[in-house]
């Protein structure tokens, strides 16, 4: 018996956490799954040759019978997508793995593609060669798919969360640490399993599987991020598969997938309010016209940071277009732009100042940052034949920075020649005034990127039930940056330029991932491989340059390797394991000296190894549970990044811990028509060691002493966010707690700064910069009620519930948690 479900989205409940059925096939988005006794690979190569199909080519058999669940698909942002594939010539027509489809439920789609019949696209479904972008295969198991860690965070916990920003959206995963800094999550810091989140250096940072990040090989660290509010969905990668992308490979790799166009013409404008000066408003609106498909998508938000004299205000705009050039080939162009405009400053405080005047104390009222970024994509996605395709993608961003500031960090005496006792006055909790300090310094960026990449994928059976997925390509790619510093007489007037620097970085990289899968065995080994040339330029006769312009150049190359396993005991259960090595180049900077010459300094390096699995013992609940152990040969150490505290210095680690991911659906369970909902994302991180201490490049000596045996700063022992909620066809209300242990913000692992060896009195102990940072524990609440008749959305969020104050960061000084902030919002949909 066949089951259609017509017109509409076949889904699996109407919550964040709905799943597929494990009485359906074993990873239905492979190939050489199997349906029943029969091989559905080799009834597809009965039907197609390994040539393209021709005409009279069909074949008929007889689906067997399979479960459909008849409910409204649970609330997301954007419009819900079905996404149709191609089938050969006379076979029926089966659902796809689309974002809301459930996996072997069959469909009447109406995409039809064969000879010269049937809609292009579909009115209900678009084809699959136009969607592009997901490093995690898209439906409810995708993850299902990778022999190694992996999660995705659905747009529809995105949507009932209600995410203010990267942050809360992040925390959802297990291993991820994101620490806040101003409030709206515009300068991410995103730590993995362990590895210090400031200005997310160690991970890769991706959109539509393209870099997000401005300069990912020669100045990793992130000062800008788009608005969540663009995005659809989120997926993390942890284990092998990191090979594929590259060039980190240290920790994880986080891709944010953009919406794709509707297949019938809609949209929606949603506006949000609160307190704190708090307004985000958006519109999004898209569809398809025949053979092309696009969508405009515009957020606005603005609102006070999360400590006193700060101000954000932010516009991201995203346009896609895509175009059908026939069945087998789709081109998709993106654009973007982001623009920032905010009244933030960089320095912390001190100990004394937030003792005397609150954690939320700033007296930096002058400082600005200002932020314009373009980014533009041309994907072409070509089916050769059913068994090959080749996606080719051409790339480039541009990002400009400048941040005028008066302090960078507790510690600086930046104010000092014009204001006396300045620093002096903040270690002891005394109010300062920054207009009396005749001094403003701008940190001006400006970087490029360019490249392009080819991805090719084969799949093939070797024997009816051995089946073969090779993954290969590779990457050319160009960086630059121009980075200016002006020191401005903020009060006389007058400026001096001290720094005029240009960094280069050209890349060839190349990877292989081969696949085998057999009864129910996988093996994936796989490798990459980074060719890497970095020029530095200085053209100021300072820092050793003597006469400019001083070059300097600089090769490094890596051979990365990994290997996966897979076992799928049962439909409801799959055990996986690998091991793959770690690679992060080092920046321009770390490697050419200001002079232009050599500075001894070696990429990251570590060997990753891994062991979980994933399960549905029974229809609404899920587990899945990972074991790591990241043991670092090489670990650069990260301090405060453009303060300059911590010198360049570079040990020896070891991260182990434990990963466990648990959703439920009570719904599901029992076949409800209402559910009560719930997820837990647990880490434990018991090892983050300092094998050797971390020793300076410049002087060889200790960075702060002995610290072999101590605990990594910015390692957490726990992180945990449980969230729990109760939706009906039209409401959802939810609550979620993020709690994070306790951890400390230096080498020497001190619980105040007044331990530290220079003296309870010194600088250092002072700063606030040292010292133990206590656990906490928020709550976020959000609800969202629809009214049907209208096709209308209304929602109230509140963040941080109970206006709890604590401790985020201690790199340049204390930074606190952003406060309280109460949402009301309404969506119409049209």
């Amino acid at each position: 018996m066949r089951s259609f479900e017509h017109g509409g989205l076949a889904s699996a409940g109407r919550h964040p956490y709905a799943e597929t059925s494990p009485a359906r096939a074993r990873r239905p988005g492979r190939r050489f799954a199997t349906i029943g006794h029969t091989s559905l690979w080799g009834l597809i190569l009965a039907a197609l040759p390994f040539d393209e199909p021709k005409a009279q080519d069909s074949v008929s058999y007889e689906l067997p019978a399979v479960e459909v669940v008849v409910t409204p698909p649970p609330p997301t942002k954007y419009p819900a997508t079905t996404v149709a594939r191609k089938r050969p010539v006379g076979a029926p027509t089966t659902a796809a793995s689309g974002a809301a489809t459930t996996s072997g439920t069959t469909t009447a789609s109406g995409t039809q593609f064969e000879g010269q019949g049937g809609e292009f696209p579909s009115a209900t479904a678009i084809p699959g060669i136009a969607v592009v972008g997901d490093i995690i295969p898209p439906g409810p198991r995708g993850t299902w798919e990778l022999d190694g860690s992996g999660q995705v965070v659905t747009p529809e916990e995105l949507y009932t969360s209600h995410v203010l920003n990267t942050n809360e959206a992040l925390r959802k995963v297990t291993g991820v640490n994101v620490r806040d800094e101003e409030g709206f999550g515009l300068r991410p810091n995103i730590g993995i399993r362990g590895l210090n989140p400031t200005r997310s250096t160690k991970v890769l940072l991706l959109e539509d599987g393209l870099f997000l990040t401005y300069a990912p090989y020669g100045a990793n660290e992130s000062y800008f991020h788009p608005l969540m509010d663009r995005y659809n969905r989120v997926e993390v990668i942890k284990g092998a598969d990191m090979l594929l992308y590259g060039p980190q490979t240290i920790s994880g790799t986080i891709n944010y997938v953009t919406p794709n166009p509707p297949a019938k013409p809609s949209g929606f404008v949603a506006a949000t309010g609160g307190n704190r000066d708090y307004f985000n408003g958006q519109a999004f609106y898209g569809g398809w016209y025949n053979n092309l498909g696009g969508l405009v998508d515009y957020v606005h938000k603005e609102g006070k940071g999360a400590r006193n004299n700060t101000f954000h205000k932010v516009d991201d705009v995203g346009v896609k277009a895509i175009a059908l050039a026939n069945p087998d080939s789709a081109f998709i162009a993106k654009f973007s732009y982001f623009t920032e405009d905010s009244e933030v400053t960089y320095s912390g405080i001190t100990d004394a100042e937030r003792r005397n005047f609150g954690i939320r104390y700033n007296p930096f009222d002058n400082d600005t940052f200002n932020t314009d970024r373009y980014g533009a994509s041309l994907v072409n996605a070509y089916d050769f034949n059913q068994n090959i395709n080749f996606r080719s993608s051409l790339y480039y961003n541009s990002f400009s920075r400048d941040w005028w500031r008066q302090s960078s960090r507790t510690t600086d005496t930046q104010c000092d020649p014009s204001y006396p006792g300045f620093r002096n006055d903040r270690l002891h909790g005394i109010l300062v005034d920054p207009d009396r300090c005749n001094s403003i310094q701008g940190r001006l960026r400006d970087y490029y990127l360019i490249g392009f990449e080819e991805r090719i994928t084969a799949e093939y059976a070797l024997t009816e039930n051995v089946g073969n997925q090779l993954k290969t390509g590779f990457r050319f790619h160009q960086e630059g940056q121009e980075r200016r510093q002006e020191n401005e007489l903020f009060v006389t007037g007058g400026t001096t330029l001290v720094e005029l620097n240009e960094r280069d970085a050209f890349a060839a990289s190349f990877f292989v991932q081969d696949r085998v899968q057999f009864n129910k065995f996988s093996i994936t080994p796989a490798f990459r491989y980074e060719d890497i040339e970095y020029e530095r330029t200085n053209k100021l006769p300072v820092g050793g340059c003597a006469r400019p312009p001083c070059v300097g150049r600089e090769n490094v190359h890596a051979f990365i390797p990994g290997i996966s396993l897979g076992y799928d005991p049962a439909n409801w259960i799959s055990l996986f394991a690998g091991v793959h090595e770690g690679f992060a180049p080092p920046r321009v900077e770390d490697s050419i000296a200001n002079d232009g010459g050599s500075i001894d300094i070696n990429p990251e390096e570590s060997v990753n190894l891994e062991v979980g699995f994933r399960s549905e013992p029974r229809r609404g609940l899920y587990l899945d549970s990972t074991y790591f152990r990241n043991d670092f040969s090489n670990l650069i150490a990260v301090g405060s990044v453009a303060g300059g505290d911590n010198p360049l210095a570079e040990g020896e680690a070891l991260f182990e811990g434990l990963e466990v991911l648990t959703r439920f659906d009570s719904g599901r369970m029992y076949n409800k028509p209402w559910s009560i909902y719930g997820q837990v994302a647990f880490t434990w991180l018991p090892v983050a060691e300092q094998l050797t201490p971390f020793i300076s490049v410049t002087t060889g000596l200790p960075l702060q002493g002995d610290t072999a045996g101590n605990r990594q700063p910015y390692a957490p022992e726990y992180l945990v966010t449980p969230r729990i909620g109760y939706a009906t066809s039209n409401w959802d209300i939810n609550i979620e707690m993020v709690y994070v242990s306790s951890q400390f913000g230096d080498f020497l692992n001190l619980r105040n700064g007044a331990q530290h060896p220079n003296g309870p009195n010194s600088v250092e102990a002072l700063s606030g910069m040292f010292g133990e940072i206590p656990s906490y524990a928020i709550f976020n609440f959000a609800t969202t009620y629809t009214i049907e008749k209208t096709n209308t959305d209304i929602y109230f969020t509140i963040k941080n519930l109970f206006d709890d104050e604590f401790i985020v960061d201690r790199t340049r000084g204390i930074l606190p948690g952003a406060p309280r902030l109460v949402q009301l919002g309404l969506k119409q949909n049209f």
